[in-house]
């Protein structure tokens, strides 16, 4: 009987407790971070969806009669250019609403680019090392070493600034993180029992690394792609304000940047306003991958 009652009570126990699922969304309910972060996040991705609806004139249309209007709250001000106009005469609220796309586009498009560039070096090195894993630590090793914002400069200046020519430059030049964090998470992982089972069935080598290793880094592979959305958004926006990134008149928060530095001092809000929007990105992709680390993490830090 007192055999019968403990395995009822273990049957029980093992019943009511919670899934990993639901522990992680138990997490993410109560982590202020993930919230801030997920909820900046969507809301310009929505912003940068509905642009068409959501911008009051044409980004590109321009007024010189209506140039350098202030924003609405300041003298001069007018409702119909809620946060005033440009050098010539561009609705500036316009602008950032079409500027978002472009940055969401390009982060999101490099993003994509380093995480297929550093998972895949990653797992291979990880997984067979031996020359695989040299070759691999002498292509990171010459990435880390290379200045990556002149080297960024130097392929646009010879390729040609265009949008695609950036998020594929970005893209290519931030893959260490993924590299990284994938490599060695993979050295873990293949010593486990689980490979050694999918091995003894006589599952391939790249059958293990597609079933059993990939699936097992996806959690760490989400984290890094929301860190590297950050910092692929403000590559973008140093490049621009270079000069050798996105090209006017398409609306990039950078380039506005770039362009209203020469009034700073007398329209100040042709930096400030491109710079909060961009600063809220940043922070919100930072603030959501860093929730995600903890809500993921096996020991659920807050």
């Amino acid at each position: 009987m007192s055999i019968t009652s403990s395995s009822h009570t273990i049957a029980s126990n093992e019943a009511g407790a919670p899934s990993p699922r639901s522990l992680m969304v138990q997490r993410a309910r109560g982590h202020l971070g993930f919230i801030a972060g997920a909820a900046i996040v969507l809301t310009l991705i929505l912003v940068a969806l509905f642009a068409p609806l959501l911008a009051p004139h044409d980004p590109f249309a321009q007024s010189l009669a209506n140039r350098l209007l202030p924003p609405v709250w300041e003298d001069g001000g007018r409702w119909e250019y809620l946060l005033g106009t440009d050098q010539v005469g561009r609705d500036y609220l316009s602008r950032l609403i079409y500027g978002a796309r472009v940055s969401l586009m390009i982060g999101f498009g490099a993003a994509m680019i380093g995480m297929v560039i550093g998972v895949a070096l990653g797992i291979c090195a990880g997984y067979f090392g031996g020359w695989v894993d040299h070759v691999v630590s002498f292509f990171l090793t010459a990435q880390l070493a290379l200045p990556g914002i002149l080297l960024a400069m130097a392929l646009v200046f010879i390729i040609g600034p265009s949008l695609w020519v950036v998020i594929g430059i970005i893209g290519v030049l931030h893959w260490t993180y993924f590299l990284v964090v994938t490599r060695s998470a993979t050295q873990r992982l293949k010593s486990q029992d689980f490979v050694a089972a999918a091995s003894a069935m006589g599952a391939s080598r790249w059958q293990i690394l597609r079933t059993e290793i990939l699936p097992n880094l996806t959690n760490q592979i989400i984290v890094i792609f929301t860190f590297e959305l950050g910092i692929s958004i403000l590559a973008e926006s140093a490049l621009s304000f270079l000069g050798v990134g996105i090209q006017p008149p398409t609306p990039s928060w950078g380039l506005m940047i770039a362009e209203g530095k020469q009034a700073l001092f007398f329209r100040p809000w042709l930096v400030i306003l491109p710079g909060a929007f961009l600063f809220l990105l940043v922070i919100g992709a930072n603030l959501l991958g860093d929730g995600l680390r903890d809500v993921t993490s096996p020991e659920g830090r807050n």
